[in-house]
């Protein structure tokens, strides 16, 4: 890294450190939503009225219940019958994962072009996070799913204050470094800022650790192995790797040579639920 790199990611994980980095937040509708579900004594009646306060949310969960993945024998036509359909933690799921896509927004063209990435990526990785955790594990495939959606939530913060240093913002080779670097820790930060379960905070500050350890297979390995699969035939360095030394996937039970994108009991579940999540 030059000087100007170098003293960007100082001030920038030292500002983390100290409370002072801008993180950020999930909308009004999102928080309520999951305060709700995760309230024992709340029942349907008390999603429902939180979603239709917002019509833009409310539209897309009906459309999600309708979607291939989910469709029963009866057309959803209300919040009513989505919200029965998928469920409570599902719907928690989707309305974080609409609520996300809203942050994605930026204010350069770079940044722009690199947040539309980071959100294509994280739908991918999200998609064959669900089908890993369904096929291969006892997992909640949902939570997989969120963990997935939410492993580079730290990128945000970085390109956010990048696009105050244009000489960062033309050299996109260095942009990468510092974000491959910075965005674990930040992802952990932000994901304890919004009371995320420590096992997808997890997720955010070691998905990229490829020798960790772990007694069980957990959800820092379905999304480990997950991003490592949205790779395959891409140039990404770490398909240059030997996947055969990655722990992950023995605690999966998952040859390293498997394709899951392409796999008949899985392929299908993976562009469903990209599908979704892509919007």
């Amino acid at each position: 890294m030059n000087r100007l790199a170098e003293q960007f990611l100082s001030e920038l994980l030292q500002d983390l450190a100290k409370g002072r980095l801008t993180l950020p937040t999930l909308p009004e509708v999102a928080l309520r939503v999951r305060e709700v579900v995760d309230d024992e004594d709340a029942n349907l009646g008390d999603i429902v009225g939180v979603i239709t306060t917002d019509a833009a949310l409310s539209a897309r969960l009906v459309q999600v219940a309708n979607s291939p993945l989910l469709r029963g024998s009866r057309a959803v036509d209300s919040v009513d019958m989505a919200v029965s359909r998928l469920g409570m933690k599902l719907v928690r799921d989707m309305v974080v994962s609409m609520a996300m896509q809203q942050m994605f927004q930026a204010t350069s063209d770079v940044t722009d072009r690199k947040l539309r990435a980071v959100w294509e990526h994280s739908t991918q990785v999200a998609a064959i996070s669900h089908a890993l955790a369904s096929g291969f594990t006892r997992l909640s495939p949902e939570q997989a799913m969120l963990g997935g959606l939410v492993h580079d939530i730290g990128v945000l913060p970085v390109l956010v204050r990048a696009e105050d240093v244009p000489e960062l913002l033309e050299d996109e080779a260095m942009l990468d470094k510092l974000i491959a670097t910075a965005h674990g820790p930040i992802g952990k930060a932000i994901l304890e800022a919004w009371n995320f379960p420590p096992e997808l905070v997890a997720v955010a500050e070691g998905h990229e650790d490829l020798q960790r350890a772990s007694e069980k297979v957990d959800y820092v390995d379905v999304v480990t192995v997950a991003n490592l699969q949205s790779y395959i035939g891409t140039s990404h360095p770490v398909t240059q790797q030997d996947w055969r030394t990655v722990p992950a996937f023995r605690r999966l039970g998952l040859s390293p040579e498997v394709n899951v994108v392409e796999m008949a009991e899985t392929a299908g579940n993976i562009r469903e639920v990209h599908s979704i999540l892509a919007g």
